[in-house]
């Protein structure tokens, strides 16, 4: 790792010399496609879920253009595209122009080439590794995590808001043997998770509502277990989490799986993450899921004060002589 951060100026400088020569050499032919959804292309393309708009913008010079489609097709490669006439077809471009713009990007290591076609390169790998290092939110809150890690011997999750989903940033598997589907990067209803419903406690009930309705509506969740209880039921439990500052899973997400998790706020009060503690049942019966709700409450309260965070002082009732 420390190697190939230690290229990432020299391998950063190349990369904008390809961009910079094939916004160049595309000028000619990179104008906006019109009508692609009536061409061949553009039929496949509505089967192409686009991950990104990008390219619904008005119309940019050809330099950006051709900026903005190299980021579309990394967005689709990381969506499941793997051959150069689905990249097309998603983008709306012509072979030849998707095909100097995808080895360019082989080139600047954004894309590997492998059998069967392309998938994101080891230089986003690079990228990602810093992004995290440069958030402070994860630098600050990793030895909480190993210290809570090592109290409990539980797999670890920190995760924050992105829309209607939380977005694991760091997680720490446990030491018993076991494995969960949860992995950095990944996003996962905020009403189906425990760490989703801490990051939502201080919501209005109406916002909670919004959410689980979305989160039951969404196609990209359909494989989710069903939850085993109502929209109030899942509306009072809120109201008692919220009041109790902590939130449980119990088997919502993942089958067999429960956790316990807690909130963190930044120097305004707001929360801006939250953290679980996660393990199957045979390791997380009730009782003990009450146990750890002082346990992941102090580091979550250590990590929000690192954040600049300071507990609501109580009010003294001043006695009138």
């Amino acid at each position: 790792m420390d190697k190939s951060l230690n290229t990432a100026g020299s391998n950063g400088q190349a990369a904008d010399r390809i961009l910079t020569d094939v916004a160049s050499e595309l000028a000619s032919d990179m104008a906006p496609v019109k009508g692609a959804a009536s061409s061949p292309a553009g039929a496949a393309s509505a089967a192409v879920q686009t991950p990104s708009t990008l390219l619904d913008a008005t119309p940019q010079q050809a330099g950006t253009q051709t900026l903005l489609r190299g980021l579309a097709i990394l967005e689709a490669a990381a969506a499941g595209v793997r051959d150069l006439r689905t990249f097309g077809a998603a983008l709306g471009t012509t072979r030849s122009t998707t095909h100097r713009l995808v080895s360019s990007l082989v080139q600047a290591r954004y894309l590997r080439q492998v059998q069967g076609g392309y998938l994101l390169g080891p230089k986003l790998i690079e990228l990602g590794a810093v992004s995290l290092e440069q958030m402070p939110l994860s630098t600050v809150a990793r030895p909480h995590l190993e210290r809570l890690a090592e109290a409990t011997r539980d797999t670890i999750h920190l995760g924050v808001r992105e829309g209607g989903d939380v977005l694991y940033i760091d997680k720490i598997s446990g030491t018993r043997g076991l494995e969960m589907r949860s992995r950095v990067g990944h996003r996962m209803p905020l009403a189906w998770t425990g760490i989703g419903k801490a990051l939502m406690l201080d919501l209005s009930p109406s916002a909670w509502e919004a959410l689980w309705d979305a989160a039951r509506r969404n196609p990209d969740h359909a494989d989710l277990v069903p939850t085993p209880y109502t929209r109030d039921t899942f509306l009072d439990k809120m109201t008692s989490y919220a009041t109790a500052g902590h939130t449980f899973d119990l088997e919502e997400n993942e089958p067999s799986i429960r956790c316990v998790a807690a909130p963190v706020r930044d120097a305004s009060g707001l929360i801006v993450a939250a953290l679980s503690v996660a393990s199957t049942i045979p390791y997380m019966p009730t009782e003990r899921m009450h146990e750890l709700v002082s346990v992941i409450q102090r580091e979550a309260r250590a990590i929000s004060e690192e954040l600049g965070w300071r507990a609501p002082q109580p009010t003294t009732r001043r006695i009138k002589r």
